[in-house]
């Protein structure tokens, strides 16, 4: 299974629209995975529009009285992948996402809220973060894919901008 992950979009609250050249990096996605901070429902939608979607509520939706669980929990080939915005402090401590992770009892952990895309491995839990496609933090506009079948999942930072992609990857088989 093909997954695009997303977060941090804060559309229309810090950007106008999510980039363009997502749709064509989500184009062959059978789910996309949204790690919060949407702030307005016109996100969702649009991503709806290329493939079914879960998001989960970030710090930001809440002030915007948006209604998301905090938490989801997919199994895909026999891998639990847990989705949570990760508002931890400081921003991106891997090791209270793992506690999360824990908490989920999941394989894989995606988070947002830092707006820094990250992929690392600890423990044998692996922690994934798309980082933000329009409000980055010292980094590159992000996107993620994840492709998991029954040989293992594979990890896929993609940066964005100027209607080109560079991609970082790992892969667990």
């Amino acid at each position: 299974m093909l997954i695009g992950v997303i977060s941090d979009t804060h559309i229309p609250e810090r950007a106008t629209e999510i980039p363009t050249i997502v749709s064509t990096i989500f184009k062959d996605v059978e789910l996309i995975l949204h790690a919060g901070d949407l702030v307005s429902n016109t996100v969702i939608h649009e991503l709806e529009n290329l493939a079914p979607t879960i998001c989960v509520q970030g710090n930001m939706d809440r002030r915007y009285g948006l209604k998301f669980p905090k938490n989801e929990i997919i199994n895909v080939n026999n891998i639990k992948i847990g989705l949570n915005h990760g508002e931890v402090y400081p921003r991106g401590d891997t090791q209270q996402l793992k506690y999360i992770g824990l908490e989920l009892g999941v394989d894989v952990l995606i988070t947002g809220h830092s707006h820094v895309p990250f992929i690392k491995e600890i423990d044998k839990m692996i922690l994934l973060n798309p980082g933000s496609p329009t409000v980055p933090r010292m980094t590159e506009p992000t996107v993620m894919l994840v492709d998991v079948d029954e040989n293992g999942l594979e990890a896929e930072i993609i940066k964005i901008g100027d209607s080109t992609c560079k991609s970082l990857n790992f892969r667990r088989r």
